[in-house]
């Protein structure tokens, strides 16, 4: 994200209410949370809840850690809650302070650290424009050499970690790789694909570029973005979600408390009502994504749990990997490789 529209959002934020006003602040993903259980506990306490929206990573890291940017709550991955949580910006959470918290498998809780609630889990993939694409893909090659007919059509993702996970597994190495040979190898692939790309930007904010979102027909993108895309205005309807046979990113995001929030109660209360099963329940369903909410679960539609673009298959999720801390020069290096490619693709 440009450092300009950084500057933009944080500024928004810190004249996001005058002093003294109930309002909290959400920074999250575009379209991740229904609106309806935000709208109910307004309705409940009289607190508006105002949403920021980030498109990657280091835009979600920057604002977090600014200190005049008043965020309440923040949606972030769990590498991130754990990260964020040993410095101190992350509130400590038990079932004393968000007793949905019990409503959620151990070993979830441990990914985020015992700093965020479990939200939602997923694989990266390969989203689609089926009215665009006869053949759906089904391998991550299909993505690092498309077809000439795609050229100019692919968006990728200018994230340190999300941006290899193709390339790393196309290659047969873990996403997690930091090694310089590996990457190395990595750079490669992508350098060969950069002729097809028409974007290093989200998904999800490009597709809305009025200049070129109508023309991309393949990206790197989240599980259960095609949802988010099919419910975009002017969108063809038409992205679907593939999940490549030879295994992902299998990722998990926390919603986490900001230790520093001058509301921090209002802030933990919100946070309860989200997590709890009702509204666990309810986010699944209009988001269609799978909730890891162990009483909710039960409660999902039979389709819904059958549909592999939300529950992947067993099989393939086994050969998938979480995300790990990197190390300082492995992220240096995948930066100076995504640097790189998007000057290649200024260039041309």
């Amino acid at each position: 994200m440009p450092k300009r529209l950084i500057c933009a959002l944080l500024a928004a934020l810190s004249a996001a209410a005058p002093a003294g006003a109930e309002t909290l602040n959400l920074l999250n993903w575009e379209k991740y949370v229904d609106q309806s259980i935000l709208d109910a506990w307004t309705a409940k306490t009289g607190v508006a809840v105002r949403q920021t929206y980030f498109d990657s990573g280091d835009a979600r890291d920057e604002i977090l850690t600014d200190p005049l940017s008043s965020v309440d709550l923040v949606v972030i991955g769990d590498n991130g809650a754990r990260l964020y949580g040993r410095r101190g910006v992350l509130e400590t959470l038990d079932e004393k302070k968000v007793s949905s918290l019990a409503e959620y498998p151990e070993d979830l809780r441990g990914r985020c650290g015992g700093y965020g609630v479990p939200y939602f889990t997923g694989t990266m993939g390969i989203l689609y424009r089926s009215d665009r694409m006869s053949v759906a893909p089904t391998s991550w090659n299909d993505l690092m050499s498309p077809a000439d007919a795609l050229k100019g059509h692919v968006a990728m993702y200018n994230d340190p970690t999300e941006m290899f996970v193709a390339p790393l597994v196309a290659l047969g190495k873990s996403i997690n790789a930091s090694d310089p040979k590996t990457l190395k190898a990595a750079f490669e692939l992508l350098k060969a694909q950069e002729p097809a790309v028409r974007t290093y930007d989200y998904i999800l904010t490009s597709s809305q570029n009025p200049t070129y979102g109508d023309e991309i027909y393949m990206a790197l993108g989240y599980s259960g973005d095609q949802f988010a895309l099919n419910d975009m205005p002017k969108s063809s309807g038409a992205w679907k979600f593939a999940l490549p046979r030879e295994g992902s990113l299998y990722w998990l995001d926390c919603m986490s408390v900001v230790a520093s929030s001058p509301q921090k109660a209002l802030a933990l209360d919100l946070l309860n009502h989200i997590a709890a099963e009702p509204n666990a329940l309810i986010n699944a369903m209009a988001q269609q994504r799978p909730t890891p909410n162990l009483k909710a679960l039960p409660k999902v539609p039979e389709d819904m749990r059958k549909n592999e673009m939300i529950y992947p298959p067993a099989d393939v999720l086994a050969k998938s990997e979480a995300p790990r801390e990197l190390t300082p020069e492995g992220i240096q290096t995948r930066r100076r490789i995504i640097s790189s490619l998007v000057n290649f693709r200024d260039a041309r």
